[in-house]
């Protein structure tokens, strides 16, 4: 197969992210990061993709998002991530029952990795205020995960996950796409949002994907040292912390058709959300489906 992306630009564009990992590649171009890792993963030059290793580009071309809709957006101005896990603990790989985790996972670092870029400009905005002797500044804006894998602020999105198993099921590669610097006009949806869009500044997209690999690498270690237990190593914790579904009243779309409307209650220890039904009452765990928080 015939790789559709141009020559690699310097990852000297993206040092401490490079830092950050033990294989680091940025693409000017290409079609799906998820497309080109898995291949790269899983074909003849697989023992040179190591466990943690990224490719990253700010030019996707036929990105794709959950349930098969499209993720796309002008070049320079936003970032797609893939991340490759080939996860082992005490006595070999990783179960497949635990890969569930790790949409999550990705989230959770996400979430924090957004949080801590939109706090860090608010503390700014704050300061600036103070000097200027204006005392009126609204609070930060709340960066929270939207179960599954979605990333908002103020309930806007500014990024999405998708995880993809390698061929033989070793291993895992995680996708991720973020909103960096688009402006309202390059919005895909009415319900996005960017970094600088909320910050109001410029925006390091190597600082924001640093911050992101580091995060994820602290989160997926401390999983693995666990044996992929989510709960023992503090992983379902940090998760139900950071996730804005709980206490939401929600309607969650299912993969076989129908929906399910109720109030978001728990994510339960294997991931999956809890649900109290709105007509019955009854508790229905989910493990897939299409999230949107109603607002009545």
């Amino acid at each position: 197969m015939q790789n559709d992306h141009s020559a690699a630009p310097a990852a000297a564009a993206f040092p401490r992210s490079a830092a950050a990992v033990p294989r680091f590649e940025a693409l000017a171009e290409t079609g799906s990061t998820n497309d080109e890792l898995v291949e790269r993963a899983s074909g003849a030059e697989a023992a040179e993709w190591p466990d943690l290793a990224v490719l990253v580009t700010d030019n996707q071309t036929r990105g794709r998002g959950r349930l098969g809709r499209t993720w796309l957006a002008p070049t320079g101005k936003s970032l797609a991530i893939s991340v490759l896990l080939r996860p082992v603990v005490a006595g070999g790989a990783l179960p497949l029952e635990h890969f569930g985790w790790f949409p999550l996972l990705a989230g959770a670092a996400m979430t924090r990795a957004v949080r801590a870029v939109v706090d860090s400009a608010h503390e700014l905005r704050v300061a600036e205020a103070v000097a200027a002797g204006e005392s009126d500044v609204a609070e930060a804006p709340a960066v929270r995960l939207k179960w599954p894998n979605d990333v908002q602020i103020s309930g806007y999105k500014v990024s999405g996950i998708l995880s993809e198993l390698l061929p033989d099921a070793a291993g895992v590669v995680l996708g991720a796409g973020l909103n960096v610097s688009l402006d309202e006009h390059d919005l895909p949806t009415l319900t996005s949002t960017s970094l600088t869009l909320v910050t109001r500044r410029p925006v390091s997209p190597d600082a924001v994907l640093a911050a992101y690999l580091t995060e994820l690498g602290e989160l997926y270690r401390a999983f693995l040292a666990a044996g992929g237990d989510a709960v023992a190593s503090g992983l379902h914790a940090e998760v139900s912390a950071l996730c804005g579904t709980l206490g939401q009243d929600v309607r969650v779309e299912l993969p076989g058709g129908g929906e399910l409307l109720g109030t978001a209650t728990a994510i339960e220890s294997d991931g999956r959300l809890r649900v109290r039904e709105q007509r019955s009452g009854d508790e229905t765990s989910v493990a897939a489906g299409d999230v949107t928080h109603l607002r009545y």
